[in-house]
């Protein structure tokens, strides 16, 4: 049994290769043709009553590991200098705001057919307002450099802020200034775990001489964030901002901290570095997608009685996303196609305690909001023509 798991798993992964080189000429976002593999494979194992053990419980796991990964890799190849400052925080309110109103519109409509309270409507709606990083990065490969780079700033914005709105109302039973002020002196601890953690490994990424330097470090990464979490801090801000760091050491030469790293030997190391991230991030997104597409039962995507609910969430989500953009000058066309739900979705709806949760927000409606938004993006995709001087500002 051991070797057809081998055989298939490297067949599998083979084809989502050429699912992402040919993404560039196809315009058909990889992780479509992933959940739509994922999901043959479990139909061909039911057909061939092949015993394949269950991968429920790997779901999070990876989910975990590839939200690192994607958000370090993002961060990874962002530049970043004053002149980006404006860009940068139009970014962020683009990323916000959205999330805070799609979650108490979806709030709000939940409440008026469940007997539920707003903090408990608001749990179940966050998972659905937040864009996700792991499907909206790699499917812009063929769009412009600045708008790759728009999507990637948003999108790892809209899973940070999304993740540490969710846990914020989970942890705090009561909201008021007494949470607010802890909340904030997280944020302030996170910043100050970020600044040190992120010298000491760009230290250690210099001095390393060992032959195997750079799995230690991705392993003190994903370490200093599970640590993060278990204490409740918004661990992914370490994430972002450590990898923004790494990545933008160039403008940061005239530090002399900095000064004494920033060496020709060193930065073919985080070219490396670079490097290795971004193929593990593809092993870890690909086993992640193609598990969710197997875990897919049939009767929860067609499922009718809550196929209303999804199509006017995505709808709603398409509509406040057009109206962000409008206001803020962006055009519309394909960003407003590019607002996909997937790995951060589900591993907030997989955190959702069970007094919390509601009979309306169910396998069935995650899958099909997922399915329906990474589709609309697709076709989205299908209609965008690259330029590459193109940029994200324009008339609307």
């Amino acid at each position: 049994m051991t070797l057809p798991i081998i055989i298939a798993l490297c067949v599998l992964m083979l084809s989502a290769y050429f699912f992402d080189i040919t993404a560039a000429k196809t315009k058909i976002p990889p992780v479509v043709l992933l959940f739509a593999l994922g999901w043959a494979v479990n139909q061909l194992a039911e057909v061939f009553w092949l015993e394949i053990p269950d991968l429920s419980n790997v779901l999070p796991f990876l989910g975990t590991i590839g939200l690192i990964l994607i958000v370090l890799e993002g961060s990874l190849e962002l530049d970043f200098d004053q002149s980006k400052f404006s860009f940068v925080g139009r970014t962020v309110l683009i990323a916000i705001l959205p999330v805070l109103g799609l979650s108490f519109l979806f709030a709000f409509a939940f409440m008026q057919f469940a007997d539920i309270s707003l903090k408990v409507g608001l749990i179940n709606a966050i998972p659905i307002a937040i864009i996700s990083s792991a499907i909206a990065i790699p499917s812009v490969s063929n769009l412009s450099a600045k708008n790759k780079e728009f999507v990637t700033y948003e999108s790892s914005l809209s899973d940070i802020f999304g993740v540490i709105f969710f846990n914020f109302l989970l942890e705090n039973e009561r909201i008021g200034a007494g949470s607010i002020g802890f909340f904030l002196g997280e944020i302030v601890l996170i910043l100050i775990i970020t600044f040190f953690a992120s010298i000491i490994l760009a230290f250690l990424l210099s001095r390393i001489k060992h032959p195997v330097k750079f799995a230690p470090i991705i392993l003190v990464i994903v370490l200093i964030f599970a640590v993060s979490e278990l204490y409740h801090l918004p661990a992914l801000i370490f994430i972002l901002l450590f990898g923004l760091f790494i990545g933008n050491l160039v403008q940061l030469r005239h530090l002399v901290v900095i000064r004494n790293l920033h060496t020709k030997s060193f930065k073919k190391e985080i070219k490396k570095f670079k490097e290795l991230t971004l193929e593990l991030t593809f092993l870890i997104r690909t086993l992640f997608f193609l598990v969710f597409g197997f875990l897919i039962d049939t009767r929860e995507l067609i499922n009718t009685e809550t196929l209303i609910w999804s199509v006017s969430i995505v709808l709603g989500i398409f509509l406040v996303r057009g109206l962000v953009l409008k206001v803020f000058k962006i055009k519309l066309l394909p960003l407003i196609f590019i607002a996909p739900r997937g790995l951060v979705t589900i591993l907030l709806y997989l955190s959702i305690p069970g007094g919390a949760a509601i009979a309306l927000v169910n396998d069935s409606l995650i899958i099909q909001v997922i399915i329906l938004s990474s589709l609309a993006m697709m076709l989205g995709m299908l209609t965008a023509k690259p330029k590459p001087a193109e940029s994200t500002v324009g008339t609307a």
